[in-house]
């Protein structure tokens, strides 16, 4: 590509922001979203690309010749899909090893509008959230009767979950609910004296909400010098640990439950 136009600099201008904005939104890491964005639009022909990031926005600049576009976009968060992520990333190993030319801003145009976007079916998600939680509480010395239930209540808690975010409710609002819905039947273990240990129950029906992959990126983007965004992000899972308390509690003040625990 030996002359860029401002309308093409704008064009992989826009590339650039969303292909960072889709790493943002589908739990990729900052350091990996800023080194993709920027290796985008310098493989797509540009002198520099400079990328900040916000806890819900994006900020992208490209230079070409002294000629300077800046863009910035807000983000919202959604559920983790790492098949995307390795597909994003997998467009730019491939724009990378190409000669870059007036087709390739095109090619990889088109790359990113044919992402493959689907996701497993919501009974299948549950179904296997439903026994990983059945499997903890079998670990942790519950009973088979045990087990059944807390795979009854893992499952039909995930099922709740995405019911609920599918109709855009508030994310801590949805964690609160579908914590409620979990405990409740999972102390139905106290009631009909199911089981060796209701509190196993309880506490393994509720695994579900642990949110381990946010926590993580948190840490490492606060590791990596990302402080700003790996704060909020440290907040964010914070307070859905939090909702998730909440919902347990009022739980069992419903079931006027006084004493739980190991």
């Amino acid at each position: 590509m030996t002359s860029i136009t401002y309308a093409k600099q704008q064009l992989i201008t826009r590339l650039c922001v969303r292909c960072g904005l889709l790493l943002m939104q589908y739990g990729a890491e900052s350091a990996v979203v800023v080194d993709l964005s920027k290796r985008l639009g310098l493989a797509l022909g540009m002198d520099s690309v400079e990328c900040a990031l916000g806890f819900n926005a994006l900020t992208l600049t490209t230079i070409y010749n002294e000629r300077c576009i800046t863009t910035t976009r807000d983000t919202a968060n959604q559920s983790i899909n790492v098949n995307l992520l390795v597909q994003i990333q997998q467009i730019v190993n491939k724009t990378e090893a190409s000669v870059c030319s007036e087709e390739l801003v095109d090619i990889t145009t088109q790359a990113f509008n044919e992402l493959d976007k689907t996701v497993y079916p919501s009974w299948l998600v549950a179904l296997f959230v439903g026994g990983s939680c059945a499997a903890f509480a079998f670990l942790n010395g519950g009973s088979w009767s045990i087990t059944v239930v807390t795979f009854v209540a893992g499952m039909v808690a995930m099922l709740t979950r995405i019911f609920l975010s599918k109709q855009y409710f508030n994310p801590f609002i949805t964690v609160i609910i579908t914590a409620f819905i979990a405990s409740v039947i999972g102390a139905t273990t106290y009631y009909f004296d199911i089981g060796n240990n209701a509190d196993i129950a309880v506490a393994s029906s509720v695994l579900l909400l642990v949110p381990s992959f946010p926590l993580i990126n948190s840490l490492s983007d606060i590791l990596k010098g990302y402080i700003n965004i790996g704060i909020g992000r440290a907040v964010f899972t914070y307070m859905l640990t939090l909702s998730a308390g909440v919902g347990i509690v009022m739980a069992l003040l419903l079931l006027s439950i006084k004493h739980w625990g190991f």
